[in-house]
């Protein structure tokens, strides 16, 4: 099975992404991990203007944003 990244975590299946999404800390580190992955292969300096935002904001207000995403699309909030 092909990894998709950016979709879900780490391309896991949608339960595993849930569960996951809900821990605020995983949702975190996950989050930055697939900004960080995203901006280096696409060369993108928005993403890794993303990447420093999700380190400021991301334990709070977007780990609620990424679990509504995860839940509704099967994405994490992809804007930032």
């Amino acid at each position: 099975m092909a990894k998709r990244i950016g979709k879900d975590y780490f391309g896991w299946g949608k339960v595993a992404s849930v569960i996951w999404a809900i821990i605020p800390i995983t949702a975190w580190i996950f989050g930055l991990v697939v900004k960080f992955k995203n901006g280096l292969k696409d060369k993108s300096v928005w993403e890794i203007v993303c990447f420093v935002l999700r380190i400021i904001f991301g334990f709070n207000i977007l780990w609620i944003i990424d679990l509504v995403c995860i839940i509704a699309t099967d994405h994490i909030f992809k804007y930032l």
